[in-house]
């Protein structure tokens, strides 16, 4: 996790884990990820895959969740060799999905629960949209961080016709109508490890799973269903957003 803000007010075990680069693992009563894969289960999700590197740091992951008991999920994982990317990730989970659609989201990140409930409906390719203003108004994302997500077109079928990474603001000045704003939620079909497998690396020497999608719509014909939302969703990207996070999710029930 990122030390934007050395001030920010962690305990140690919140900082020991926001050291080690386990941001799921932050602490807030309990390690943020039981939040994120509770809020999956009362979407109708039974299996979750996690997918680690293969260093120590990770182990801790895998041995907090092989000892918890659960009783609406089941949770398995994937191991990542290296930091290839989030196509490269997705890629080590194809094994767990055994030809099945399947939901790819960040371990950062707790969606509201009916918007990963309309995403599993889908049952075939397609991508959650947040509307930008709805999302800086209902989230702990400030503006200025938001600028630098992904925005996404959507025709007129509802289907997602773009997806620019990292926009400049000339880019988004020239969208007429509302900004949509992609956080990573998708639903991706089986022939999606295919278009995983057949891109390059980026710039910054990553797989990046939105090279994977306009490859898979642009040399495969996959069109991905727009789901639009005007909600918010709980980002802990930095250290700075772990009080304002802990707060909204101090009433929220986990169920495993």
């Amino acid at each position: 996790m990122r030390r934007d803000n050395p001030g920010a007010a962690l305990n140690d075990e919140q900082r020991a884990a926001a050291d080690a680069g386990i941001k799921g693992m932050i602490p807030i009563g309990r390690p943020f990820l039981d939040y994120a894969i509770s809020a999956l289960a009362d979407a109708g999700i039974t299996d979750v895959c996690l997918v680690i590197g293969p260093g120590a740091d990770h182990r801790v992951v895998r041995d907090y969740y092989e000892a918890l008991p659960t009783t609406r999920v089941s949770i398995r994982f994937a191991v990542q060799r290296e930091p290839r990317g989030t196509a490269d990730a997705v890629l080590a989970a194809e094994a767990f999905a055994n030809g099945e659609c399947v939901l790819s989201v960040n371990a950062d990140n707790y969606y509201p629960v009916h918007t990963l409930r309309a995403l599993r409906e889908l049952g075939g390719a397609g991508v959650t949209v947040f509307e930008r203003d709805a999302l800086v108004r209902m989230s702990n994302i400030p503006a200025e961080r938001v600028l630098q997500f992904a925005i996404a077109g959507v025709d007129g079928d509802g289907m997602l016709a773009t997806i620019v990474e990292k926009p400049d603001a000339e880019t988004v000045a020239r969208r007429r109508g509302p900004v949509y704003v992609s956080m990573n939620s998708w639903s991706l079909p089986p022939e999606f490890y295919e278009a995983c497998r057949q891109i390059g690396p980026s710039p910054r020497g990553e797989l990046e799973l939105q090279a994977a999608v306009r490859y898979a719509r642009e040399r495969m014909g996959v069109r991905f269903r727009a789901v639009v939302e005007h909600d918010g969703v709980l980002d802990l990207s930095t250290r700075a957003d772990v009080a304002a996070v802990a707060e909204r999710l101090r009433d929220v029930e986990v169920r495993l």
